[in-house]
């Protein structure tokens, strides 16, 4: 891939210029990126070697790890190297690839996000007829076309980042490249560029939280017909999906549904839903699910014992 015109790097202004600042959040963020790997993975490991966490829930789970686990690793190292630089430099080539894979794996949380709404649905809803529809492999195909929209997605994230030309500054007043600060360092007029981004991410955004929220109140209605018992079990796992729906889709919404200007907020906007919000879901699942913790319980009674025996 080659630019379109004669600027061949950018050169990220990150999250701050004062370096007192920089070290503080080289800390912060290393901190956040390392708790996003460890919980992440650790629930992807419990989730793999368990043999109670077999249900579509986990299943989808599963993935939502992993795409947290990379859709962080996509700003969050840049980031943690760039606060200890003095000069954050980005090539043209890196920078379409930083947007190509955030959208991929940012997407494909959306699209997991919405596949867990379902099963949460069906579950709930159509409990006789749950086993029939949401069997293994109706879930795998699921997967399969969600990886498949998010790939979709991305790539045309990159065609409309391939028609931009930039023939002046190449300083980009964030800490990773996406499309709304490459849109304001173009030369070229944006109007329909701007409004073909709000069409494809604005649009998955939006039209993907008001199906969360439709599948959930539909859900919550229905539970009044649900013994007490079971109607605190559901809640429960409802809650931890509602928490983790407005913390990943406001911040979203809020960046992809709107004119191409800035605001003094948008960079810190960005980390909460790509740093933040990986950060924060292995927490909210683990601590409201009292099945997957004592899955971990298990597996780390099963390597304590097997490394005591050696």
């Amino acid at each position: 891939m080659q630019p379109n015109a004669s600027i061949s790097e950018f050169i990220l202004l990150g999250l701050t210029q004062d370096p007192k600042k920089q070290k503080m959040v080289f800390v912060i963020f290393f901190v956040f990126y390392v708790g996003t790997l460890v919980g992440n993975l650790l629930i992807i490991v419990t989730i793999r070697s368990s043999q109670t966490l077999g249900s579509p829930m986990y299943f989808f789970l599963f993935y939502l790890s992993i795409a947290d686990t990379c859709f962080s690793t996509t700003t969050a190292p840049r980031l943690i190297v760039d606060s200890l630089s003095e000069k954050k430099i980005i090539s043209y080539n890196e920078c379409l690839t930083q947007i190509f894979a955030l959208h991929l794996f940012g997407c494909m949380e959306i699209f997991v996000l919405v596949l867990m709404a379902i099963d949460r649905y069906v579950a709930i809803c159509k409990p006789l007829h749950y086993p029939t529809i949401m069997r293994r492999q109706v879930c795998i195909i699921l997967i399969v076309l969600a990886w498949i929209g998010s790939l979709i997605h991305s790539t045309a994230q990159i065609i409309l980042a391939l028609r931009l030309s930039f023939c002046g500054s190449n300083l980009i007043d964030h800490y990773c490249c996406d499309m709304q600060p490459l849109l304001k360092l173009s030369c070229i007029d944006i109007y329909v560029m701007n409004l073909l981004v709000v069409f494809n991410s604005g649009a998955i955004c939006t039209s993907s939280f008001v199906i969360l929220m439709i599948s959930y109140i539909v859900i919550l209605d229905s539970l009044r017909n649900h013994s007490a018992e079971g109607r605190k079990k559901a809640l429960s796992t409802c809650t931890s999906h509602i928490i983790v729906v407005v913390l990943f889709f406001g911040p979203c919404i809020f960046m992809y549904t709107r004119p191409p200007t800035t605001f003094p907020m948008d960079k810190m906007v960005a980390v909460f839903y790509t740093i933040g919000t990986p950060f924060l879901n292995p927490l909210i699942y683990t601590l409201r699910n009292a099945e997957v913790k004592n899955a971990m319980r298990k597996l780390c009674h099963v390597r304590i014992t097997s490394e005591s025996k050696r």
